[in-house]
């Protein structure tokens, strides 16, 4: 069928939590926090995306990502763009996007050496309903009290930069390396083309958008695949509920009805907003 049901996989985290998001059941008493939850196709293959819920309740490590050609060269598939949609906050929850000046690379390090790289991350106020699309070689971090849809190029490639003196292994060779310490500067988005249609990011590794909307049609990506995250609201995709604690990949075309006013994000890879995605 076109439109394939992911499955789930729940990460363990030491910054993550044991209360989740409604529709996916909290941790029994006793058990190891979830931080993640990963969702994949049950096929197999190596989708070009991959999306994530995130539970936050200490903040994670300082970190960052190749781009697609420095993953290449140490042998993996893709670099890791990524974006964050911010579903719940808690008071002062922030994410570190960026850092506050341009640094040198060898002012990088020193700063993760001694701790200091931390004061010297773009520590942003964030709330529900907030988006970053964080490129290939930002150095960034995600504070606690946060749950978070992340969308990202599909490949576990972090390397750590600090991690507030955990027992964990950094990664400083590789991660500076392909770090670009400079401030973060936000696209002119969201914006909205269309009623019930907001566009969050656009590319260059996908686009990312957000519906709010209701009726019954065609969905096509032409030959670029579609993900859809039901946040509220109902409906059906090709005669499958649509649930808010799935995610689907649509290869092709799908029938898709949605009931009410339903909050939903859809994502496709490749720069450029895709038109006429939905036809009703």
């Amino acid at each position: 069928m076109p439109a394939t049901r992911l499955t789930t996989k729940r990460v363990e985290k030491p910054w993550g939590r044991t209360d989740l998001w409604p529709g996916f059941g909290d941790v029994p008493d006793g058990g190891a926090p979830v931080g993640e939850i990963w969702f994949e196709d049950p096929r197999g293959g190596d989708p070009v995306l991959l999306v994530k819920y995130l539970f936050t309740s200490e903040k994670l490590s300082v970190q960052v990502h190749p781009d697609d050609a420095e993953a290449r060269a140490r042998g993996y598939p893709r670099g890791k763009d990524e974006a964050w949609v911010v579903l719940a906050a808690e008071p002062h929850a922030t994410i570190a996007i960026g850092t506050l000046e341009v640094m040198s690379r060898d002012e990088l390090r020193a700063a993760a050496l001694d701790g200091s790289i931390e004061g010297r991350l773009d520590w942003k106020a964030v709330k529900a309903g907030d988006c970053y699309y964080s490129p290939a070689g930002t150095v960034h971090a995600i504070g606690p009290g946060l749950t978070l849809v992340e969308v990202q190029q599909n490949v576990d490639l972090t390397y750590r930069l600090y991690d507030y003196g955990r027992p964990r292994e950094l990664h400083l060779d590789d991660g500076i390396a392909v770090s670009n310490p400079i401030p973060y500067v936000a696209p002119h988005i969201p914006k909205t083309i269309a009623p019930g249609r907001t566009i969050l990011a656009d590319g260059p590794a996908f686009v990312l958008e957000r519906w709010s909307r209701a009726g019954s049609g065609t969905l096509s990506g032409g030959e670029r695949p579609i993900w859809l995250v039901p946040l509220t609201g109902g409906g059906a995709i090709d005669g499958d509920p649509l649930e808010t604690d799935g995610v689907w990949l649509v290869e092709g075309e799908a029938a898709l009805s949605l009931e009410g006013e339903i909050d939903l994000l859809v994502a496709y890879p490749d720069a450029g907003v895709i038109e006429r995605i939905w036809e009703g």
